[in-house]
């Protein structure tokens, strides 16, 4: 029984030494050459005016999560688009429904006022 994990086993040894090269070797070959300029926190190029941990306002990860949750949605008109010859009226009619579904959502955060930036 136990003998049907060996490959397991080698897949984690031979990821972890790679792992363990990764993060060792560029430590140890790389250049050491630091200054004050090289060591700056830059951020697109361009010294950051406040610090990096100020609070975000709530609206734009509300704005953020409902991007993720429509376009994970949107993902689901793919495989009925493949698939809508063999599903015929019925694949239409429920895709219709939840079409309505995801539209009625999209309205209702819109009437709660969630892509307001304010």
């Amino acid at each position: 029984m136990a003998l049907e994990y060996l490959p397991l086993l080698v897949l984690f040894v031979i990821a972890s030494i790679f792992a363990a090269i990764a993060i060792i070797l560029p430590s140890v070959l790389g250049p050491k050459n630091p200054n004050k300029m090289k060591q700056e926190p830059i951020e697109s190029g361009m010294i950051p005016f406040f610090d990096a941990r100020r609070r975000f306002p709530v609206q734009y990860y509300m704005v953020a999560l409902l991007f993720i949750i429509f376009d994970l949605e949107v993902i689901f008109f793919y495989p009925w688009a493949v698939t809508l010859n063999k599903l015929g009226l019925f694949g239409l009619i429920e895709m219709g429904i939840f079409v309505i579904i995801l539209l009625i959502g999209y309205i209702y955060v819109w009437k709660k006022g969630a892509f307001e930036w304010e």
